[in-house]
């Protein structure tokens, strides 16, 4: 029985073709449970970034994360 190996959509293959996003959602894909190990790196990333640069740089993630929670009311007041 011949092996049927399904095609990303659009969207999936930009996402991937991108250089370090691509590379983790390939990783997710492959492994659920490796988000969990990215937020672990993101959290130590802005915890050393804080230490290094300060209230700056928690401002500076703040304001990154703007659109993330925005699509995320966004989901959640849509149902």
């Amino acid at each position: 029985m011949p092996r049927t190996v399904e095609k990303p959509s659009i969207l999936m293959r930009v996402i991937y073709a991108l250089p370090i996003i691509g590379l983790i959602a390939r990783d997710i894909a492959k492994d659920p449970d490796a988000i969990f190990y990215a937020l672990v790196i993101f959290v130590t990333i802005v915890v050393l970034a804080v230490k290094f640069w300060g209230l700056v740089a928690l401002t500076m993630t703040a304001l990154l994360l703007v659109p993330v929670i925005f699509i995320l009311l966004i989901l959640i007041s849509v149902g």
